[in-house]
């Protein structure tokens, strides 16, 4: 049941991550396509968290003495490193219309941000119940709760150039929505280089062990 919880999970942030890509497409909308790699976070999480209940399943060999669990946490790096490239793809082009400002189809803009808005909304209520029972559920609650956040600041600039006219306010809200990516991209390649790296866990105090 929690696999077949999390790859619906997957389906539906796949859907939205390629609605957002196309949204952006269509309307110019760089919030849209920040939006985009704010969902990326949650495919490539959920890829991992199902890669990782596969290959626990998987016994090890005399061969491969830790199985194959430990591309669990070269996916994880390999994901946090293409998370920092998109986020500055993202501050680059948002430095360049910030200086010379690119018409936006705010309709479109706004259509596609609320289908992204409900398919989180979907995907939440799917995740809910499971969330208070795994850990790995819960996780991929919290990422689409984080995707929802950023659908809604993207359809709060939609309705503001709208109205406003000010074209801006595109870049800007890219912006708003890299600065979320960062810190999760930062603690993912951090926790998977310690891992790499076989420092010692954070649950463990070594001097204790050591008096032990």
């Amino acid at each position: 049941q929690l696999r077949q919880r999390l790859l619906m999970a997957l389906g539906i942030s796949l859907v939205v991550l390629v609605i957002s890509v196309i949204g952006a497409a269509l309307s110019g909308s760089l919030a849209l396509l920040a939006d985009a790699g704010h969902i990326l976070t949650d495919v490539t999480g959920l890829l991992i968290s199902l890669l990782a209940l596969t290959l626990a399943a998987r016994p090890a060999t005399s061969h491969r003495t830790f199985g194959l669990q430990r591309l669990e946490i070269l996916a994880a790096a390999a994901n946090a490193a293409l998370l920092f490239l998109i986020a500055a793809f993202i501050g680059y082009e948002a430095w360049h219309r910030w200086q010379d400002p690119t018409v936006v189809d705010s309709p479109l803009m706004l259509v596609f941000a609320v289908i992204g808005l409900i398919a989180n909304l979907i995907g939440m209520r799917l995740l809910q119940a499971g969330a208070q029972q795994s850990l790995n559920l819960k996780g991929a609650y919290l990422e689409m709760l984080g995707d929802l956040l950023g659908s809604v600041a993207v359809i709060v600039a939609a309705i503001g150039i709208w109205l406003t006219g000010w074209q801006r306010l595109d870049p800007l809200v890219s912006v708003v929505v890299v600065v979320m990516i960062l810190p999760r991209a930062w603690l993912l390649l951090r926790e998977a280089l310690s891992i790499l790296l076989e420092t010692t866990p954070k649950s463990i105090n070594l001097d204790e062990v050591r008096e032990h």
